[in-house]
């Protein structure tokens, strides 16, 4: 039996004459591909860098704004976090301490996210203390082994938001009732003071 080799995704090609012969466009008419190239007759799409978008119907009202939108969408609190492999955190130096801050400084994190993930990519070549938000288990694993530690960020839950801004709602309705009741007694007329204290010298005589 010959040797067999071994097969990969990298290997694979496609068998020789399998391969369709590409498309020659403007080639003249006899072609079938000539003239206009098979973009029809003028018209937006017809001409060079003419493109319509996505759900665009001439200008009428398009089909996904007349349907009604019914429903619940998690797309709204879903969190995106910027990943960072292993292997580019050897660009630091040994015992750094890798944060957000020195990730935007070295233009390894860029825009707005939720948090930091780091990924088990790539080998780690020496020892770092990494701070985020989230770690892979396999980066971990690397990270550990190569002598460094991970620390997770902590983050207030939306839970513990929630009751912090019912307290401090709380407060102050609390405080605004008060004010209320002091402007009340302030509001006392003159004259009903004056009544009051005649009242209390003829108890007194």
């Amino acid at each position: 039996m010959g040797k067999v080799s071994n097969m990969r995704l990298h290997n694979l090609r496609p068998r020789p004459g399998s391969r369709h012969r590409v498309k020659r466009l403007g080639c003249g008419e006899s072609s079938g591909h000539g003239k206009t190239s098979g973009k029809g007759h003028k018209g937006q799409k017809a001409r060079s860098g003419g493109s319509i978008r996505l759900g665009f119907e001439g200008g009428q009202m398009p089909l996904i704004r007349r349907l009604p939108k019914r429903g619940f969408n998690n797309a709204a609190f879903h969190r995106h976090y910027a990943t960072v492999n292993v292997s580019d955190l050897n660009a630091f130096k040994a015992d750094a301490l890798i944060n957000e801050q020195l990730l935007r400084e070295a233009n390894l994190v860029r825009g707005q996210f939720t948090g930091i993930k780091i990924l088990g990519d790539g080998e780690l070549k020496h020892a770092l203390k990494v701070e985020a938000d989230k770690v892979s288990a396999t980066a971990r694993e690397k990270i550990e082994k190569a002598g460094g530690t991970v620390t997770l960020r902590e983050r207030r839950s939306s839970a513990t938001n929630e009751t912090m801004e019912s307290s401090e709602a709380k407060e102050s309705a609390d405080s605004d009732e008060q004010t209320t009741r002091e402007k009340r007694s302030s509001r006392t007329s003159p004259a009903k003071s004056k009544s009051r204290s005649r009242k209390r010298t003829a108890r007194k005589t």
